[in-house]
């Protein structure tokens, strides 16, 4: 198969779809594979290190577009990408269309096929190529909270690990999955006071567990969210539904009752975001403050630590990629129901049904995959 690889165009977007180690197992596999020149650039990858890999190097994504079956990228494609592509073209990346109208019209214009990274599932259900990326967004929701609570940067001038004969600051997160609990993890390794919130308690029970009661878990209702969310310094939205819009479950008053300098880490902001406030921003302009309350709402919060996500994510979609550039889309999907699962458009309509429903389209009927 003819694989591509475009240059990233969403702004302060360093990652690339496909790193050259990955290119040389596609490329030993018989497979040909065009990069547009300076792709890898941002996760410290040249020219020569992909044509040492076996890539063909393009000069434009145009150029990559055209040349190529299927189209593998990292992030939801631009309205100019959507122009080129083509019909029965497919499109392998991140597309979370739930929350962006514009994408899914231009994709089912184009009469592409589109898999979505993140509604591909795995046999327990888990969506695994989502996980690498929220373990990254989880981790990271700590290290930005934590700067813009500093008082040159608007926040209450809160250390999160307190020291001697201070209290801690205090975090809250919405949200036990592996964002949420990797946000806990590095919480709680700085020492702050770290409360976790989640509608399941199997999970709350695990999370006890995991942190050797030290975290405090609450069940999710609204009451305890409010509780929880006007008491904190630091509150990071971690809550997921696969492929639908987020669940707003702070609303615009709770973030009212919040103390001055406080903060919001919206991870959920791909889907639309869980907070009421929360609007997407970008790297380049990365918060926004409403109600004395600091907003952090970047949609591609990995993409600032490039190369290390990069590396993780092509770790996790390079068996995906192969085994549809092996067997062809078709095949490879009626072979796999979890990849199945990450179909998102084709012959010009949405047949996801999460993203049917909160896109307000029909309620798709099952796509055919067989060959």
């Amino acid at each position: 198969m003819r694989i591509g690889v475009p240059s990233e165009i969403k702004i302060h977007e360093y990652r690339v779809g496909l790193m050259p180690a990955s290119v040389r197992e596609l490329t030993l596999g018989g497979h040909t594979v065009t990069v547009q020149s300076g792709a890898g650039l941002g996760v410290g990858c040249s020219d020569e290190d992909y044509r040492a890999a076996g890539a063909k190097l393009a000069p434009d994504a145009a150029t990559v577009f055209g040349a190529c079956d299927m189209v593998v990228k990292v992030k939801e494609p631009q309205l100019a990408e959507c122009a080129m592509l083509r019909p029965g073209q497919l499109l392998f990346t991140y597309l979370h269309l739930a929350a962006d109208r514009a994408q899914a019209d231009g994709l089912m214009k184009s009469g592409a096929v589109a898999i979505a990274y993140e509604t591909v599932t795995a046999a327990d259900g888990s969506l695994p190529l989502l996980v690498p990326m929220s373990e990254v967004a989880g981790r990271m929701s700590i290290q930005v909270g934590a700067y813009y609570l500093q008082k040159a940067q608007g926040g209450r001038g809160v250390l999160l690990g307190g020291v001697a004969g201070i209290p801690p600051g205090k975090v809250v997160v919405i949200g036990g999955g592996v964002a949420g609990t990797n946000a806990v993890e590095m919480a709680h390794g700085l020492r702050a006071d770290v409360t976790v919130i989640d509608r399941s308690l199997p999970r709350l029970r695990a999370l006890d567990v995991q942190f050797h009661g030290a975290v405090q878990t609450i069940y999710s209702t609204a009451e305890s969210i409010e509780r929880a969310v006007t008491d904190a310094d630091l509150v990071i939205g971690a809550v997921l539904v696969p492929g639908a819009a987020a669940p707003k479950l702070v609303t615009e008053a709770m973030i009212r009752q919040m103390r001055q300098g406080s903060v919001v880490v919206d991870i959920a902001i791909d889907q639309g975001g869980c907070f009421a406030t929360s609007k997407p921003t970008t790297h380049a302009d990365p918060v926004y403050t409403l109600h004395g309350v600091t907003h952090y709402c970047v949609t591609n919060m990995p993409g600032a630590v490039a190369r290390s996500s990069a590396q993780a994510l092509n770790n996790a979609t390079l068996p995906y990629v192969k085994a549809l550039a092996d067997k062809g889309w078709k095949d490879a999907l009626a072979a796999d129901a979890g990849l199945r699962n990450g179909l998102n458009v084709i012959d010009g309509r949405v047949v996801h049904a999460a993203v049917a429903r909160d896109l307000g389209l029909p309620a798709p009927t099952p796509a055919p995959v067989k060959a």
